[in-house]
């Protein structure tokens, strides 16, 4: 995720792009952070992985909305909709 940042940054249009930048690095944080946390526990916290899911899911049609002109925005939404499905399993089989 933070690679399209990156790469945003060396886009022209980067003006146009701030909000999508701004949240790929958010949505990277929470993935991280829900990461580090998740493997410390016993067990899985439904509400941080319900974090996780509107987080990626906000990134997701970000990058959306972009990804016809950019393509590690494209990269990026997919990367993000794996992880939305992920956490969706995830949720479901917790009960």
């Amino acid at each position: 995720m933070r690679a399209c940042a990156e790469a945003c940054l060396s886009e022209d249009t980067v003006v146009e792009l701030v909000k999508c930048i701004r949240t790929v690095l958010d949505c990277a944080d929470v993935c991280e952070a829900t990461g580090r946390v998740l493997t410390q526990l016993a067990g899985s916290d439904a509400s941080l992985i319900r974090a996780v899911l509107a987080t990626c899911k906000a990134c997701a049609d970000k990058c959306e909305s972009h990804a016809g002109l950019h393509g590690h925005c494209r990269v990026c939404a997919e990367a993000c909709r794996r992880c939305e499905r992920a956490c969706r399993q995830l949720l479901d089989s917790l009960g």
